[in-house]
């Protein structure tokens, strides 16, 4: 395999947490396959979780704060904060992207969030000044790996499970975020049980990371639709003949006297 490169944004405040611990390991084991390895600690680097009109320095204060025009504008004119632009400019080195973090309340910590709202800005990530969302999007090429811990056994995670699947807690990610950007999202790497873990199953994980991480650029992507592939309607909505799971992102679930 040709060597790539790989950016990992890692959002854990304890620098001696499991995520830390498993952000080093996936850097030391891309490193020795001669891979090039960037990582965005973002609570080392006090990263500002907030948009905000500091975000668009050159902007007009008198004018009233409109985030998409204002981020796609100077998205454009090479305008933005110092940090976002060091951050698209980290997305765009790479070919492929791990996000690594606990799960809080059944999603990414809020660091992690105010990563993702600043820096996909308009213009660099989604909007009419870039190519269309959904496998077409500006950041095609590029694959894209989840990698989560949570507190709950992997059991409590599934189909029958009481948080319902992980894939579908996951989906404003891996659909809404890398699929809609145009990159390919693998299957999700996640470690459960993860606050009463035995040196032996921390050992086991990651060697599991390891066989993952070996297959950044080689496993299957999740196959999410595309827009343009003749599935939706102009509504955007599945047409009525296509099957309703598996490739939608989310199954529809039928209740009991719904």
């Amino acid at each position: 395999m040709s060597k790539k490169k790989i950016l990992i944004v890692s959002a854990h405040p304890e620098p001696r947490s499991l995520n830390a611990s498993l952000t080093s390991f996936a850097a030391e084991h891309l490193r020795a396959a001669g891979h090039e390895v960037r990582v965005s600690d973002l609570y080392a680097m006090k990263w500002k979780a907030t948009v905000d009109a500091d975000d668009f320095p050159d902007r007009d204060a008198d004018e009233r704060l409109a985030v998409m025009a204002d981020s796609e504008r100077a998205t454009l004119d090479g305008r933005l904060a110092a940090d976002i632009a060091a951050e698209q400019e980290k997305v765009l080195w790479s070919d492929a992207v791990i996000l690594q973090f606990p799960m809080w309340w059944f999603s990414a910590p809020a660091i992690l969030k105010g990563w993702v709202d600043r820096v996909f800005t308009a213009g660099f990530a989604y909007g009419p000044a870039v190519p269309p969302p959904y496998s077409h999007g500006p950041l095609a090429g590029r694959r894209a790996l989840v990698s989560v811990t949570a507190g709950a056994r992997g059991t409590a995670f599934s189909d029958r499970g009481i948080h319902g699947r992980l894939s579908d807690l996951l989906h404003p990610l891996q659909h809404g975020l890398f699929w809609f950007t145009g990159m390919e999202p693998l299957e999700p790497y996640a470690v459960t049980g993860a606050n009463a873990l035995t040196d032996e199953e921390y050992e086991a994980a990651k060697q599991a990371y390891a066989h993952r991480l070996d297959g950044l650029f080689t496993d299957a992507p999740v196959p999410f639709r595309t827009l343009t592939g003749g599935d939706y309607d102009h509504d955007m909505r599945l047409l009525p003949d296509r099957e309703p799971g598996g490739t939608t992102g989310l199954d529809l679930h039928v209740h009991p006297g719904a």
